[in-house]
């Protein structure tokens, strides 16, 4: 895992505080050829604290990141589904716009902030990597349930985004590949209220879903870039 990568790996993980997050900083940690793991989150004890809403916050992460050296692989676990006062709407008749606004700054605005201020920090020597956390019901074509409007709105756009970033991305890294990444459902407070009737099986821990998110980050090659690939490796078709 992370061969591809080379040694003396420096990697980053935004929402390095929350379940998948912090798996992704363990997994990471242990990883023989990974020389730092910059953690950032809203709280916690990670090495950066970060308001995710100020992009002034998230220029300033960046900044000492930078000072550092290049990064080869940047994790972005941060998103919201549900919270006090908001949750995924069964029906057009429960949307309400302050809310659509919170989910869409959540799962847009922010990993694509965090992208602007990130993407010139990827090395340009070798592999290096962007993945944001992305939802397989933020495609368009399989679409067939409806509801939870305001998540599938979020995550669609943000999966426009990392395709329309990752075209100027080429232009000046050529070795550099940004994704999203779909983990499936993980046994995290993001998914509990949704886990009752999901299969044993297609249900992970955030161990698992680390370990599965960083083979397929192994595995992606430039082609991928602009992709949304899920935890098997397969695409997520737009």
């Amino acid at each position: 895992m992370l061969d591809s990568f080379g040694n003396n790996i420096r990697a980053v993980v935004f929402g390095a505080s929350g379940g998948i997050g912090a798996a992704l900083v363990d997994a990471l940690t242990r990883h023989p050829s990974v020389v730092r793991v910059h953690t950032v989150s809203r709280k916690g004890r990670t090495d950066h604290h970060c308001d995710y809403h100020d992009e002034n916050s998230i220029a300033a992460v960046a900044k000492e990141i930078g000072a550092v050296g290049p990064v080869h692989l940047v994790l972005i676990a941060t998103g919201l589904l549900h919270s006090s006062g908001i949750a995924p709407e069964k029906t057009w008749k429960t949307l309400n716009a302050d809310v659509m606004g919170d989910v869409f700054a959540a799962n847009t605005v922010v990993p694509t902030m965090i992208a602007k201020h990130m993407l010139p920090l990827l090395a340009t020597d070798r592999k290096s990597v962007f993945a944001a956390l992305s939802a397989r019901v933020g495609s368009i074509s399989d679409n067939r349930m409806g509801g939870w409007l305001s998540y599938r709105v979020s995550k669609a756009a943000l999966n426009m985004g990392i395709k329309t970033l990752s075209i100027e991305l080429a232009r000046v890294n050529k070795g550099a590949i940004i994704i999203g990444l779909h983990p499936g459902t993980v046994a995290t407070g993001l998914s509990e209220p949704f886990m009752r009737n999901v299969p044993a099986e297609q249900l992970f821990t955030p161990e698992q879903s680390a370990l599965k998110l960083l083979t397929v980050v192994e595995n992606a090659l430039p082609k991928n870039s602009g992709s949304v690939l899920a935890h098997d490796g397969s695409l997520i078709l737009p």
